[in-house]
């Protein structure tokens, strides 16, 4: 898919400041310094529509980027953050939990989670949680680029068998460095838009 003009349309911290449209949401969602925002802005091909950093927790609402108006990527806040006070990621998660539950424009949600690593605790969290949505999902291994090309795939089968051990949910790699694995994840969202 073609993206000519996409543009960041808000930062929101609550329901009154979501997007009116109605259009379809694709929503990102895994823990801080995965790559939400590197993602987006690969399959866009741009460097800066979302900000990215290599501090973790700099997200802290809920970012709509526009795409064509035809549906919106939604970066949220990463989880797992250890600099957040509790208080503020509490504030945080019943913020997330809110917005998955609630919002009826939402059509795909893409797990990011680290190829490098077994899913941790906040991960398998996480995951009930989108599964408990009954929303569909797609789960992302990202930064293939960071391991050997050649254990890629046998990664992301080991992934899929820590997280989704039924096989239902399709689980694929990423990398925005790379950027090998855009046309399979667009085949995925073009269902759900």
């Amino acid at each position: 898919m073609l993206i000519k003009n996409p543009k960041f349309e808000i930062s929101a911290v609550g329901p009154k400041q979501y997007p009116s449209q109605g259009l379809p949401e694709i929503v990102l969602v895994g823990k801080s310094n995965v790559g939400k925002s590197s993602f987006v802005n690969t399959m866009i091909h741009r460097k800066k529509l979302a900000r990215t950093s290599s501090e973790p927790g700099k997200t802290r609402q809920i970012n709509f980027y526009n795409m064509d108006d035809q549906f919106y990527f939604v970066d949220l806040p990463g989880y797992g953050y250890s600099k957040m006070s509790k208080k503020e990621q509490e504030q945080v998660g019943k913020f997330i939990e809110n917005y998955l539950f609630h919002r009826e424009e939402i059509s795909l949600i893409i797990f990011l989670i680290d190829i490098r690593h077994s899913p941790t605790a906040n991960d398998k969290l996480m995951y009930q949680y989108i599964i408990s949505s009954g929303l569909p999902c797609l789960i992302l291994a990202n930064k293939a680029d960071k391991i050997a090309i050649t254990k890629v795939d046998t990664t992301v089968k080991d992934l899929q068998k820590q997280l989704n051990p039924i096989g239902d949910i399709p689980t694929l790699p990423f990398s925005s460095e790379r950027k090998i694995y855009e046309d399979e994840v667009w085949k995925i969202i073009e269902q759900y838009i």
